[in-house]
C-alpha cells in the first residue's frame, strides 16, 4: 500500500488497533478483532465454481489471472505488493512495519468457462487493488462460496481518515468552547417552568442533556491537530463520518476495465459488485446490562410506537444517519406539531357545526313536509316527482360543514400554511447552526453510470466517423514513404489519445451530452406525460359514468329503501372505486417516473433526484386530485334544465348536485380518499412492501446447498451478513412524496373537511414511528449524505401553500352555499333574516314544457303542474347569481390583499430574528 508523507503523531492517541468498546459487538471487526469494518462490498456468486485447492499463492506480483481463475485473498497488511492482492504473511503473525494482525488466507478455485463472469472477476481486482492504492485495508471472506453473497470488508486506517477529513473539509469540535446567552428575569423562570413541563416528553438519551455552553468547530487539518480533543484515533470521528469517507473513495476510484471513469456506482449498475453499504452498530436490541450503542438508543427512544408522545432525538438520528435523513424527520416534527393547533380549530368548527345544525333555518326549510317542495325528476321517464323533505339528512349533514365557521376555517388555514413555512425556514437556521452546517459547501456531484455509458457510446461513434475519414485520408494518392510516414504517426497518436481518455475519463473533442443528445428523451417524456394525464381523465370520466349509470338503474328500483338511498349508495360506491384507481395508478406513476427521468440522461444524481421529484409529483398531483377537482368545480355545472338536459351516450342524463350542494359530497369525497390512502398506502403498504421484499430475498437465498445452510446455523451470524439481509435504503422521495400529498389535503380543500388536519394528525404521529422502525430494524443503514436544506420540497410546499388561497377562496364563492346566502339576506330578505331562503333558491319550471320521452310515465303526484329544481345554469337566475358572482370576486380580492400581507408580516418577524441570531 502506498505510504503517505503525513504520519501524525497525535497527543494521547492510542496505537491505532482498539479492541471492541461497550455496546459494539466484535461481529464488526475484521477476524483479528481489532480493525472496525467501516464499510462492506457484496458480490453475488451466481455460477457453481469448483474448488481446485487451498494452496497458498506466491504469485501476488504477478500478471492479473485468466478469466477462469479467481483468487480469495484476506489482507491484512498496509503494504501492497503487486496489482492484485496484498503482502503475505502467516495467519496470526504480525506485519513488522505497524504491529498489525496480518491475516493471510488464500484459496484457487477455478470458476466454469463464462466470460462474463471472468471479467468482472477482473474488474472487481482491478477495482480492489486501486482501494488497496488508496490506502484502505481489506478483509475476505475466509471460505468460497459456491452459491450466494461473497463479502469484502473495508477498514479506513487513521491516515487515510485524516487525509480525507482534511480534503473534504470535515467540520469537527475544538477544544475552544463558549458560553451560550443566559436568559434572566421572568423570561429565565418562563424557560425553566416550560422545561419542566417538557421533561416527560423528552427522549431518555444521554447526549441530550441541556447544556450552556458551545464548542466551536473547525474544518479538520493535519496540521492542525493541537485544536482538536483527540483522545483516540479510533473514536475520533464517528461511524456515520468513516463511512462517509470511505463512500466517497469508493465513488471517486476510477477502473479502466468498464471503459468509465467514476467507481463503485457503475460498478453496481453493471452488477460487478451486488451492493455496497455501511455496517449498522450491532444488533437493535438490548441484551444484558451493557451500554447501549446508538441503533439500540434510537430503536428504544425513538422507534417504538410507545414512544409516539415523545420528541424526537433529532441530533442522534443526524449522527447516525446523516444530515439529509435527519432533516427529513426534523421536517417531519415540525410540521406534525403544527397541524395540533390546526387539527384544534378544525374540532372546533365542527362541533360549532353539530351545534347550530338545528338552528339552521335553511335546513329545518328543507326538513319541513309542511313546505311540500315538489322536485322535478332525477330521471327521465322511470324517475317520479320526489318531496325536497326526504333530501333533509343531507341538508343537515351539509351544514356540518357548510356554515359561517367554514369560512373562517379556511382563513385561518391559508394563515397556518404561511405560518408553518416560516417556522420551518426558522428550524432550518436552527439546525444549520447547531449541526455547523453554514458554511457548507456543495460537494462535487459525480457522472451517473447511464450519462457515462452514453457519453462512451457517443464516443465511440465520433472514434468510427475519425477512423472512416482517416481511411478517406488514406485512399488520396501521396508518395509511398511519406504515406506510411503519415499513417504510423497517426496510429501512435490515436493510441496516444485513446490510452489518455480511458485513463483520465475524458475523450477527445466529446465532453459532454449536449441537448440534441437527449431531445428524443425529452419528446418521449413530454408525449408519455400528456398520455398519463388523459388516462388520469378518462379514470375520472370512467368513474363519473357509473356514476350516471348506476343512479339511472337504482332509480328504476321497485323497492322504495333502495330508491330513498340513491345517491349515499353510489356517492360511497363511487368514491372507493376512485380510491382503488388512484392506488393503482400511483404505483404505475412512480415507475413511469423513473423511467423518463432515466430517458432525460441527467448527468448527475442530484439533478436525476431533481427531475424524478418533478415528474412524480406533476402525475401523483393530478391523480390524486383530478377527482377532487372534478366535484369541486365541475360537478352539476353542465346538467342542464328540463327540457334541455345534457346527455352522456344520448341516454343518461349529466349528474347532479344533491339539494343541499356539492360540498357535502367533496366533504364525502376528500375524506375517503384521503383517510384510505393513508391508510392503506402509507402505512399497509409500508409495512407490508419490505417484509415481502425480505422474503423474497430469503427464497433466493435457497439455492444454498444444505450443508452450507447447516454450517451458517452452526456458526454465528455475523453483522455483515444479518445486514444484507436487510432492504436497500432507495432514497426519501417516496417519504416526502406522501407526506406532501397529504399536505395537499390539508391545505388545499381544507374548507370542506375541517376534520382533514385531525386525521393528518393522527396519521402522522403513527407515520413517524412507523418510519423510524423502518430506517432502525428493516433498512440497510443508508450513506451519510449533508444537506443544508430539504432542497426542492420546500419550493413544492411554498407553491402549493400559494395555490391553496386561491383553491380555498374558489371552494367557498363556488362549492359552498356561504356567499348565496349572504346575497339573499341582505339584499332580498324581507326580515334580514334566513326565512324563505329555499323558496327563493328554488327555480319554477312548468311540467307541461317536459319534451316527449323526459316526462314521468307514470306518477304517485299526477296533479303536479309545476316542479321545483336548484339552478345550475344562469339563465335560470341570472341578477342574484351576478351578484353573488360580484360578492365572491369582492372577497376572493380581499382574501389575497389578506394573504400578501400575512406572508410580509411574517418574512418582517423571521428577518428580524435572523438579525438577533446573528
Amino acid at each position: 500500500m502506498h505510504q503517505y508523507a503525513s504520519q501524525d503523531k497525535i497527543p494521547g492517541g492510542g496505537v491505532g488497533l482498539a479492541a471492541p468498546q461497550d455496546g459494539q459487538s466484535s461481529c464488526q471487526f475484521f477476524s483479528d478483532g481489532r480493525r472496525k469494518v467501516d464499510y462492506v462490498l457484496v458480490f453475488y456468486q451466481r455460477k457453481q465454481i469448483s474448488v481446485r485447492g487451498s494452496d497458498r499463492l506466491h504469485r501476488l506480483s504477478a500478471p492479473p489471472h485468466p478469466p477462469h481463475r479467481l483468487s480469495v485473498i484476506s489482507n491484512g497488511s498496509s503494504t501492497l505488493s503487486g496489482p492484485v492482492g496484498g503482502l503475505g504473511c502467516a495467519a496470526g503473525q504480525r506485519s513488522a512495519g505497524d504491529g498489525e494482525v496480518c491475516v493471510d488466507l488464500a484459496v484457487e478455485v477455478e470458476l466454469e468457462a463464462d466470460p462474463a463472469e471472468g471479467e468482472m472477476v477482473l474488474i472487481r481486482e482491478e477495482f480492489e487493488a486501486r482501494l488497496l492504492e488508496a490506502g484502505l485495508e481489506m478483509e475476505r471472506d475466509t471460505e468460497v462460496r459456491v452459491y450466494g453473497p461473497s463479502f469484502t470488508r473495508l477498514h479506513v486506517p487513521w491516515q487515510v481518515l485524516s487525509r480525507e477529513a482534511e480534503f473534504l473539509k470535515i467540520k469537527i469540535p475544538t477544544k475552544k468552547s463558549y458560553d451560550l446567552k443566559q436568559e434572566n428575569g421572568f423570561s429565565a423562570s418562563l424557560s425553566e417552568f416550560w422545561r419542566k413541563v417538557n421533561q416527560p416528553f423528552q427522549p431518555n438519551i444521554p447526549q441530550l442533556g441541556h447544556s450552556t455552553t458551545k464548542q466551536l468547530s473547525h474544518c479538520f487539518s493535519r496540521d492542525k491537530l493541537h485544536l482538536f480533543n483527540i483522545t483516540s484515533k479510533d473514536t475520533f470521528f464517528d461511524n456515520a463520518t468513516r463511512s462517509r469517507i470511505v463512500y466517497e473513495i469508493l465513488r471517486r476510484t476510477a477502473c479502466t476495465r468498464t471503459s468509465q471513469s467514476m467507481g463503485i456506482t457503475t460498478l453496481i449498475a453493471k452488477g460487478v459488485y451486488d451492493s455496497a453499504f455501511p455496517l449498522h452498530d450491532g444488533d437493535y436490541k438490548v441484551v444484558g446490562h451493557s451500554e447501549r450503542n446508538d441503533r439500540q438508543l434510537l430503536h428504544d427512544e425513538w422507534a417504538r410506537y410507545g414512544a409516539f408522545y415523545k420528541y424526537q432525538p433529532v441530533d442522534l438520528i443526524r449522527k447516525y444517519f446523516g444530515e439529509k435523513i435527519g432533516l427529513y424527520f426534523a421536517w417531519l416534527g415540525v410540521y406534525t406539531q403544527l397541524l395540533i393547533p390546526a387539527s384544534m380549530v378544525g374540532i372546533i368548527v365542527f362541533c360549532y357545526g353539530c351545534y347550530t345544525v338545528d338552528m339552521d333555518v335553511p335546513s329545518l326549510e328543507m326538513c319541513d313536509k309542511q313546505q311540500n317542495f315538489t322536485m322535478c325528476p332525477l330521471c327521465d321517464g322511470v324517475c317520479d316527482y320526489w318531496h325536497l323533505s326526504t333530501a333533509c339528512g343531507t341538508a343537515r349533514a351539509s351544514h356540518l360543514f357548510d356554515n359561517p365557521a367554514t369560512v373562517f376555517f379556511a382563513i385561518f388555514m391559508s394563515l397556518w400554511v404561511a405560518t408553518f413555512l416560516e417556522h420551518w425556514k426558522r428550524r432550518q437556521i436552527s439546525l444549520n447552526h447547531s449541526w455547523d452546517l453554514t458554511g457548507l459547501e456543495e460537494e462535487e456531484d459525480h457522472p451517473r453510470p447511464k450519462y457515462e455509458t452514453v457519453l462512451l457510446q457517443k464516443r465511440q461513434m465520433m472514434r468510427n466517423k475519425e477512423k472512416k475519414n482517416e481511411k478517406k485520408k488514406k485512399k488520396k494518392k501521396i508518395e509511398p514513404v511519406q504515406r506510411e510516414e503519415d499513417v504510423a504517426a497517426g496510429k501512435d497518436r490515436w493510441r496516444q489519445k485513446l490510452l489518455s481518455a480511458m485513463n483520465t475519463g475524458t475523450s477527445t473533442g466529446v465532453e459532454k451530452l449536449t441537448w440534441r443528445d437527449r431531445l428524443p428523451g425529452y419528446l418521449i417524456n413530454i408525449s408519455s406525460i400528456l398520455f398519463m394525464f388523459g388516462l388520469t381523465f378518462s379514470a375520472v370520466f370512467g368513474v363519473i359514468v357509473y356514476r350516471i349509470v348506476v343512479s339511472a338503474l337504482m332509480a328504476m328500483s321497485p323497492d322504495p329503501e333502495t330508491k330513498s338511498n340513491v345517491r349515499v349508495t353510489v356517492t360511497a360506491t363511487a368514491v372507493i372505486i376512485n380510491l382503488v384507481v388512484i392506488l393503482i395508478l400511483d404505483e404505475i406513476y412512480g415507475a413511469v417516473a423513473v423511467w423518463l427521468t432515466e430517458l432525460e440522461i441527467p448527468r448527475t444524481e442530484s439533478n436525476f433526484e431533481q427531475h424524478l421529484i418533478l415528474k412524480a409529483f406533476l402525475l401523483k398531483f393530478m391523480n390524486a386530485y383530478a377527482p377532487i377537482f372534478y366535484v369541486a368545480f365541475f360537478k352539476g355545472r353542465f346538467a342542464g334544465r328540463p327540457g334541455d338536459y345534457v346527455y352522456v351516450f344520448n341516454d343518461y342524463r349529466m349528474e347532479e348536485c344533491a339539494p343541499g350542494g356539492c360540498l357535502i359530497e367533496l366533504c364525502i369525497q376528500l375524506s375517503i380518499i384521503m383517510v384510505g390512502k393513508q391508510l392503506i398506502q402509507n402505512n399497509v403498504f409500508e409495512i407490508g412492501i419490505p417484509k415481502l421484499k425480505k422474503l423474497i430475498r430469503a427464497w433466493k437465498g435457497k439455492g444454498i446447498s444444505l450443508e452450507e445452510r447447516e454450517e451458517q446455523r452452526a456458526r454465528p451470524p455475523q453483522q455483515w451478513n444479518l445486514d444484507y439481509t436487510l432492504v436497500p435504503f432507495e432514497g426519501l422521495t417516496p417519504e416526502y412524496m406522501e407526506m406532501i400529498i397529504q399536505f395537499g389535503f390539508v391545505s388545499l380543500f381544507v374548507a370542506s373537511f375541517p376534520l382533514a388536519p385531525l386525521f393528518a394528525l393522527l396519521n402522522n404521529v403513527i407515520e413517524i414511528r412507523l418510519d423510524a422502525k423502518k430506517f432502525v430494524t428493516e433498512l440497510r443503514r443508508p450513506d451519510a449524505v449533508q444537506a443544508k436544506d430539504i432542497g426542492i420540497w420546500y419550493n413544492i410546499l411554498s407553491g402549493m401553500g400559494k395555490f391553496s388561497v386561491i383553491i380555498n377562496a374558489f371552494v367557498i364563492s363556488f362549492t359552498s352555499d356561504f356567499i348565496p346566502r349572504l346575497v339573499y339576506q341582505y339584499m332580498y330578505s324581507q326580515t334580514g333574516t334566513m326565512h324563505g331562503f329555499i323558496d327563493h333558491t328554488l327555480s319554477h319550471f312548468n311540467v307541461s314544457n317536459f319534451r316527449p320521452g323526459n316526462a314521468p310515465t307514470s306518477s304517485y303526484l299526477p296533479e303536479t303542474t309545476v316542479c321545483r329544481l336548484v339552478p345550475h345554469t344562469p339563465s335560470l337566475s341570472l341578477k342574484p347569481l351576478c351578484r353573488a358572482l360580484w360578492l365572491a370576486q369582492m372577497m376572493f380580492n380581499e382574501w389575497l390583499a389578506q394573504m400578501m400581507f400575512n406572508e410580509w408580516l411574517a418574512q418582517m418577524m423571521f428577518n428580524e430574528w435572523l438579525a438577533q441570531l446573528s
